[in-house]
């Protein structure tokens, strides 16, 4: 059975990665359960790099099979900000959610709207000890607006709306159904199960 370390230590993440990869003949691992490693340099200027920084670094670190994934938001009316900024929009290597919620908060009323369009974009990159790479990519359009709502999801969701419900209003399970990463993920998935065979 292949392991497959993912590189993140966000557990909304982990959990919705295990969930789409239970049937794949695969051990996933969390960074967490292999020890402690140095943060990755996301250097990047688009989820494409970040996504493939991540992977190649932790491949070297941990000599095992890794998938990376860099996602995040990008709201028209801030000219696609906070974008591959967007765990770390309010400063710092891993800003809380609390704290990015706020910046953007903050910046949006700086220009005195209520709401924009945006997405939130997911790009994954798998990079196997010999050198194969997989990658896959997921995209969901909705508004950004500045009333929260739900107790769901993570990060930005209480503040993305599709139509009149947030992405923190869904289950996980609807949320996966339609979301960036959800996306993202059935389309690798695809990729590894042939790649696996």
């Amino acid at each position: 059975m292949k392991r497959i370390v993912l590189a993140t230590k966000n557990e909304g993440k982990i959990r919705e990665i295990r969930g789409a990869f239970a049937h794949l003949p695969v051990e996933v691992l969390s960074l967490a359960e292999l020890g402690t490693f140095p943060d990755a340099v996301e250097d990047g200027e688009t989820f494409e790099q970040n996504a493939r920084i991540k992977a190649e670094f932790y491949q070297q670190q941990t000599h095992e099979a890794v998938l990376a994934d860099d996602s995040g938001l990008e709201i028209a009316v801030l000219g696609g900000a906070p974008g591959v900024h967007s765990a770390r929009f309010a400063g710092g290597v891993h800003a809380s959610d609390a704290a990015n919620n706020q910046k953007m908060l903050a910046e949006l009323e700086k220009r005195g709207v209520s709401e924009s369009p945006a997405d939130y974009r997911c790009v994954l990159h798998f990079c196997d000890t010999d050198g194969t790479v997989l990658s896959a990519e997921g995209r969901v359009d909705g508004l950004i607006r500045t009333q929260a709502h739900g107790s769901g999801g993570f990060g930005y969701d209480p503040y993305f709306y599709i139509g009149t419900r947030t992405m923190a209003d869904m289950t996980p399970e609807e949320k996966g159904a339609i979301s960036h990463r959800g996306k993202a993920l059935r389309a690798l998935v695809k990729k590894l199960e042939d790649y696996l065979k």
